[in-house]
């Protein structure tokens, strides 16, 4: 393969993974600042937080079953074609919440139209994901499957930028009553502009070299769920595992901090998005780089030590965010969300295509992926929230919660092949 044709895959995985998560964050950040006081309108702001995440959360619910539907088309028909329907429902979702009228305005009716497009959206990014690794790592030399299974993942980042960008930069120009009243709803009709270049991207890529050879071999299997309960539910239930530490973090680094920055501490919504943004930028320098790195020392190792770190710094992240000064606002996220979550989520999905055969790897791998965020993502927020109610605002049970996740991950993973001899096996089956 050239180099135009590598780039050219990169930007086809990276750009549909980027514009989903776009869509996802933009949400899940309004969620925290708006839907409160427009959809889930409450006497009492908090109940109304609680409904807003609990909206993010039912969509997360809603991911496994995408996933079963189109990574059963993903293993049967194959993964271009699964990629396109996913960008179609992500991005035809975002863009009608942007034109949707509020609470004020039709009562009742706007927030159940608004989780009804959720759901059409977690449907949309249950399939996506696994497609877009996929694309990446199927198309990767055996000696650089971490760097371009690390790809997709830089999109996490990449869209949870260009939200929370352009949430910035509309929150700094106009007022936040302007914001509340119209203005959080530019970034999702602008969404559309982004959805008509992910279409442009996709269009020029073929079906992977793996799916190809399923085909021509004849072994497709004919209902792809059924078949990877049967053979390889151990790597499901190691998958969902692995994922819990990955996404729960996250969410809190990412979407629950702004929340708890602006009501708990006094600091601004412009402050918060800032942090996040930043650690995003170096969140999506440093995933290229440690999947690289997880090539010559194995994905194992590497997200061991993202883990253990995980686990130490909960306490030191809500001390330092206690501080009270921007300063160490963004020390807290750049380090959380941008250097100890990395190494983790870069390893992720390379670490789970190596243990699922071609034949189901679509399926394996985004079931044990959208079930560990259904679990541990989604709700991830919504249980903060909770734990700050039950222990009169404390952030101990918080802290104590990412801990939980770290523990829960590092049993999970024990079971994992060191990524070094997996290639080995895989090189050798390939020959």
């Amino acid at each position: 393969m050239d180099k135009k044709q590598e780039r050219r895959i990169w930007l086809a995985s990276l750009v549909g993974s980027s514009i989903e998560w776009f869509d996802y964050f933009l949400y899940a950040t309004v969620a925290g600042l708006v839907f409160n006081q427009v959809f889930f309108v409450s006497e009492d702001p908090t109940v109304g937080l609680l409904l807003s995440y609990a909206s993010l959360a039912l969509a997360f619910f809603i991911r496994p079953f995408g996933g079963i539907i189109f990574s059963h088309i993903g293993d049967k028909i194959g993964r271009k074609k699964t990629l396109i329907m996913t960008l179609s429902l992500m991005g035809g979702a975002t863009f009608l919440m942007g034109v949707l009228p509020t609470y004020q305005a039709i009562g009742v009716a706007a927030p159940i139209l608004l989780v009804s497009l959720r759901l059409i959206q977690g449907l949309g990014i249950g399939g996506e994901w696994g497609g877009a690794l996929l694309l990446a790592y199927e198309y990767a030399p055996p000696e650089k499957r971490g760097l371009y299974g690390s790809i997709p993942q830089m999109g996490v980042t990449i869209g949870m930028f260009l939200g929370t960008g352009a949430l910035t930069f509309i929150t700094s120009v106009i007022s936040i009553d302007a914001f509340v009243s119209w203005g959080w709803r530019v970034p999702f009709i602008l969404s559309a502009f982004l959805v008509l270049f992910g279409f442009w991207i996709r269009k020029g890529i073929d079906e992977t070299p793996d799916f190809k050879n399923l085909k021509e071999s004849g072994e497709v299997v004919k209902v792809p769920l059924f078949e990877t309960l049967k053979t390889h539910w151990r790597e499901v239930l190691i998958a969902i595992g692995a994922k819990v530490v990955e996404t729960a973090p996250f969410y809190i680094f990412g979407t629950f901090v702004i929340s708890y920055a602006t009501t708990q501490l006094d600091f601004t919504y412009v402050e918060a998005l800032i942090a996040v943004m930043v650690a995003t930028v170096v969140t999506t320098v440093l995933i290229p780089i440690m999947g690289s790195l997880s090539d010559k020392v194995g994905r194992k190792k590497m997200y061991i030590y993202g883990v253990l770190a995980m686990f130490i710094y909960a306490f030191p992240y809500f001390l330092l965010l206690h501080q009270g000064t921007f300063i160490t606002l963004l020390i807290s996220t750049v380090i959380g969300l941008g250097v100890i979550w990395a190494p983790i989520t870069a390893v992720l999905g390379t670490m789970f295509s190596e243990i699922f055969d071609a034949k189901v790897r679509y399926t394996g791998i985004t079931l044990g992926y959208q079930i560990g965020a259904a679990l541990a993502g989604g709700t991830a927020p919504l249980v903060a929230t909770a734990l700050l109610l039950e222990f009169n605002n404390s952030w101990i049970p918080i802290a104590l919660y990412i801990m939980l996740t770290a523990i829960i991950s590092l049993i999970s993973v024990w079971a994992i092949r060191d990524s070094k001899k997996t290639e080995k096996t895989i090189a050798l089956k390939e020959t």
